[in-house]
């Protein structure tokens, strides 16, 4: 989840590039998916996405491959991420038909489908035969499934979380990385790499408050160890011993091996030190590996990829997905599936490798991208325990007792996104030193309860 998560998902979610643009553009595809036929229709769409890189390359494909092969018209407007969502909360709560597609998370999607703002796909995907829906990785299609039992999201690309280390200075210390790793295992590498190089710490993890920042690979860390934010009942947990212990666990390593000014680092920040040989490992969004092996990378070939560390349970990785949904008061509905079926079909990934390179290509959310030869070539050093992660990723299970709500990194209702931001601000504090995890899990607690009482009972 670049998440706020900043995929730059990359983290629970993408932090969103600054700049505003807004662009009509003539869309067009290759008729993946069984996107339609060729011929002008005369119709066009209007689409609302978030300004991610992916994203814009696909507003760059679109009119001489999706319009020229049906005839729809695809007008973009595209916006940073904190803006995006916000027009797209406005647009879709009041049922506005401004946009008819939106791009939207796995977080906010089960949350629009219950409030009746999305339309549902399901009689698409069942009869667009060639759009080959049990291609999409399961996690992803469970994520994007509503109390409802209906679909109401296809994804555009998806991420997990693992770990990443520097091979070449694991070798040169006579060090190990478990090929599945706990985290007390980490923590102890940590200590033995911790200044391996000049100005090499051992580890680099995410302490920018957040609920898709310093939130997203912490509440991993809490499942793992056996905590969660609510139990079945509702019950907030955040002063129970296991969060506890998994919250000063995460505030200790940081604090004594983690990246200088930890408190202000977010996915940007470890990617940057990861990049730069400032940092041994470092624990987040499985994209980050697409620029630490870009041709240009310092590091490129030297980075090993093992899964997120575990204690308590089997994985940890998290689950994080752009995807494309449609406002239930569209009346273009059929135009816009056929758009989603070539954004998200299968012949949209070759399309990209051929024309804009491989390492391009948006992947984590199709089986059948890890078969394609080039893709495997490109991604070698991180595809598989990419899809492998995404692919063991439980959204409705990540942890050891049942959950209220859905979510990895996060609690799939409306108020985490406020709750998730304050309790982040107090532990980025604890990871500053400006209070204690007690003192901020306190504190946090009482955040949590007064979100629990709106569902105790239901």
């Amino acid at each position: 989840m670049r998440t706020q998560s900043r995929r730059a998902p990359r983290t629970l979610f993408a932090v969103a590039a600054v700049g505003t643009l807004v662009t009509p553009l003539l869309a067009g595809c290759s008729g993946a998916g069984g996107a339609g036929g060729s011929g002008s229709s005369g119709h066009s769409i209007n689409v609302l996405m978030v300004n991610n890189p992916q994203m814009v390359e696909l507003q760059k494909l679109a009119a001489a491959n999706f319009t020229k092969d049906t005839g729809i018209k695809v007008n973009f407007t595209v916006l940073p991420e904190n803006d995006v969502r916000d027009k797209i909360s406005q647009d879709f709560a009041n049922q506005a038909g401004q946009y008819d597609v939106a791009t939207l998370s796995n977080y906010e999607i089960p949350i629009y489908a219950k409030n009746g703002w999305l339309h549902p796909i399901d009689s698409y995907v069942k009869s667009d035969t060639a759009f080959d829906q049990q291609d999409i990785l399961a996690p992803m299609r469970q994520a994007l499934t509503a109390q409802d039992g209906k679909l109401y999201g296809e994804p555009f690309y998806g991420e997990s979380s693992f770990l990443m280390y520097r091979k070449d200075v694991f070798q040169k210390k006579g060090l190990t990385m478990p090929a599945h790793p706990t985290w007390q295992q980490v923590a102890d590498l940590a200590a033995k790499v911790d200044g391996a190089e000049s100005g090499m710490k051992g580890i680099c993890l995410r302490g920018l408050p957040g609920w898709g920042e310093v939130m997203a690979p912490l509440t991993t860390v809490v499942n793992t160890f056996g905590g969660t934010w609510f139990d079945k009942d509702w019950k907030a947990r955040l002063d129970s011993k296991e969060f506890k212990q998994a919250t000063q666990f995460y505030v200790d390593l940081v604090r004594k091996h983690g990246e200088s000014g930890a408190a202000q680092s977010g996915y940007a920040e470890c990617l940057n030190n990861m990049t730069q040989g400032k940092t041994a490992m470092w624990y987040d969004a499985t994209a980050g590996a697409g620029s630490l092996e870009a041709a240009d990378s310092p590091v490129k070939g030297k980075i090993g990829y093992v899964p997120a560390p575990v204690e308590k349970t089997e994985s940890s990785g998290w689950l994080y997905t752009w995807a494309w949904g449609i406002q239930k008061a569209s009346k273009h509905a059929d135009d816009a599936w056929k758009f989603i079926s070539w954004a998200s079909g299968k012949d949209y990934e070759k399309l990209v490798g051929k024309s804009t390179g491989w390492s391009n290509v948006p992947a984590g959310k199709r089986a059948s991208t890890y078969d394609i030869p080039e893709y495997r070539k490109e991604a070698a050093a991180f595809a598989d325990v990419t899809r492998d992660a995404i692919s063991n990723a439980k959204p409705n299970n990540p942890g050891v007792q049942p959950r209220p709500a859905p979510g990895i990194q996060f609690v799939g209702i409306p108020e985490f996104t406020d709750l998730g931001t304050k309790v982040s601000q107090e532990i980025s504090s604890a990871i500053a030193g400006r209070e204690s995890v007690d003192s901020a899990l306190k504190k946090s607690q009482q955040l949590a309860e007064a979100v629990a009482k709106k569902y105790e009972g239901s």
